[in-house]
């Protein structure tokens, strides 16, 4: 390896050390990407790959579109109603919730992509259920928290339209292929949560604990079956189209709008909700989208602008070319342990 490639290779150690001590992702991944592209006498390598990054269509309308009809499924209800629909035949199951609710969460988060929204609509039900059956509130925790990687099923999740296009594949057509295996995580995500949560006795808290759902829930929310289909739509019409009904097929964004549009005139008609306060909630959630997702996709490319320059990626690829079998493991424990360190799996990941 060169001096430039040594160089990166340090460089790679203190961002990650940067990134360890909770400094700004975004920040640290362009400052270091700059970095390397200056002493690579290509300073406008990283600057292209900046201006780049931000127009990239096929990301941008699918992250951004699938953000902004989150929020309007939140400030909606109609996530938590659905939770409530769910989750309603479970109760009484006891120590088996735990692997029920870990079901359900993944199912709704390919519905709501985010994790964060997802975990909210599903915790502020399903949780105090747990906790009243006497599961303790860290196998309650953990049992939602399994379930957040539904997402991987969702055309609005970050990582299969970025993915997707690297391939050069179509984002249905890319879930498509890896949906056995993101359904494989699943079951022994569920599984392995309720054997652990067993052999833990986390089923034997107290049955009689009081918990204060007011701290979680809001007193005023009322079920709606209706607004339970709603964050459904996006999803169906995106996989009817793909799959069986060709007339119907449109990209990511517009099956994200049109979801958007059948929830207000629902809420509306249903809660008479506020359309200014709605469209505001939409634009604000693809803000967000741009913002938090696409933010750090930017500045990940920027950093890897940077490597690409000092010649430490192609250095890597040669070597990846002879060995499948550290590409093959390397691509599974390196973004798992950078996600670990950072607290981030979109950084980890680009």
């Amino acid at each position: 390896m060169t001096l430039l490639s040594w160089i990166a290779v340090a460089v790679i150690f203190v961002t990650i050390w940067a990134l360890i001590k909770r400094w700004e992702t975004r920040l640290v991944l362009i400052a270091a990407g700059l970095f390397l592209c200056i002493i690579s006498l290509d300073p406008m390598m990283g600057l292209n790959q900046f201006a780049k990054s931000m127009t990239n269509n096929s990301l941008i309308m699918a992250i951004c579109g699938s953000m902004g009809f989150a929020f309007t499924a939140t400030y909606t209800q109609c996530d938590r109603s659905l939770v409530h629909y769910l989750a309603a035949p479970i109760r009484g199951l006891g120590l088996f919730l735990v692997p029920v609710s870990t079901v359900i969460t993944f199912f709704v988060n390919i519905a709501i992509p985010s994790a964060a929204g997802c975990a909210a609509a599903v915790g502020s039900t399903l949780i105090p259920l747990m906790l009243r059956a006497g599961i303790k509130p860290a196998a309650a925790a953990a049992a939602v928290l399994a379930g957040t990687i539904g997402s991987y099923l969702s055309p609005g999740t970050s990582h299969n339209p970025f993915v997707a296009k690297m391939a050069g594949m179509d984002v249905m057509e890319f879930i498509g292929t890896h949906t056995y295996y993101s359904l494989m995580c699943g079951a022994i995500l569920v599984v392995g949560t309720a054997v652990v949560c067993f052999l833990m006795g986390d089923g034997k808290g107290d049955t009689n604990a009081q918990v204060d759902e007011t701290k979680i829930k809001n007193e005023d929310f009322t079920p709606n079956p209706l607004k339970a289909l709603v964050p459904l739509v996006p999803i169906t019409i995106l996989v009817v189209g793909n799959v069986w009904l060709p007339v119907i097929k449109m990209g990511v964004a517009q099956a994200m709008v049109l979801g958007a549009v059948i929830t207000l005139l629902l809420s509306f008609a249903v809660d008479r909700t506020d359309p200014q306060e709605f469209s505001k909630r939409f634009f604000n959630g693809m803000g967000k989208g741009y913002a938090d997702v696409m933010g750090i996709i930017i500045a990940a490319g920027v950093f890897a602008a940077g490597l690409r320059a000092t010649g430490l990626i192609d250095t890597f690829v040669d070597v990846l070319k002879h060995s499948n079998d550290i590409a093959r493991w390397g691509g599974s424990l390196g973004p798992w342990i950078m996600g670990t360190i950072t607290g981030s799996g979109d950084a980890a990941t680009m």
